[in-house]
């Protein structure tokens, strides 16, 4: 897989994403956004863009915190990410800039077919993904992935123009069933296209190899399988206009 680091404008940072495609296959190729969880673009985040990626999609890391910058866990990153999501229309300029930089860069080097675009985010990154469907954005479909469901800013009518896929875990301690009641109820309100798909016993960050909190993130090696299938059927569906 070709990785090509990307420095662009995100608000008010200055931000450095990586693009990921196989090299090796000609011709365009629909465009997925992938956002991290809540350490930035890290070296995995990259190589599982890449699996995602696979000969199927131009795959693109968006950054949210500028520079780059990574870090190893909390309590950094639950700083890091707290800054952010307090300042949802600053985090939606991030967001919406890391979609318009995966459009042009995949755009420029003749491999994206801009006409077919989704998002998935990770935990963090899904809180993100749904920010950028609440925010009117133009594309197929974002799918988030045990992922930050509050908001202080719910869509209105007519804002999201995407169809919308939220996995969960039915006991995820970070966004409790209270949580995906409210998202539940906003959706319907504004006459979204959405579902919303709970693993029974699942807690935060099941479809992440790499995590292990015990009793609050967990990684579930089936749940995982199942979450990365159904999503790409998914975003399959949206490009096709068949949900």
């Amino acid at each position: 897989m070709a990785v090509e680091r990307i420095d662009y404008q995100a608000g008010s940072v200055k931000a450095k994403g990586a693009l990921v495609w196989n090299e090796k296959v000609s011709g365009k190729r629909p465009l997925l956004l992938v956002m991290s969880n809540w350490l930035g673009v890290t070296d995995t985040l990259i190589a599982r863009a890449g699996k995602m990626a696979g000969d199927k999609y131009v795959a693109f890391a968006a950054d949210m915190y500028g520079d780059g910058m990574t870090c190893d866990g909390p309590p950094t990153s639950q700083d890091w990410m707290m800054a952010v999501r307090g300042d949802r229309v600053e985090g939606r300029k991030r967001v919406n800039a890391g979609l318009q930089a995966m459009i042009a860069e995949a755009d420029k080097r003749g491999i994206g077919d801009s006409s077919k675009k989704a998002a998935v985010g990770f935990c963090f990154g899904g809180g993100n993904v749904l920010e950028l469907a609440r925010s009117g954005a133009q594309l197929d479909a974002v799918v988030s992935l045990h992922g930050d469901l509050q908001t202080t800013m719910p869509a209105k009518a007519g804002d999201i123009k995407c169809a919308v896929f939220v996995i969960h875990g039915s006991k995820d301690p970070v966004a409790p069933k209270a949580d995906r009641d409210a998202l539940e109820a906003e959706m319907d309100g504004v006459g979204a296209n959405w579902q919303l798909l709970d693993f029974g016993g699942r807690l935060h960050s099941f479809a992440e190899e790499e995590t292990m909190m015990k009793g609050v993130a967990e990684y579930h090696p089936g749940a995982a399988q199942q979450t990365y299938r159904m999503l790409d059927h998914f975003i399959q569906d949206a490009f096709a206009k068949r949900l």
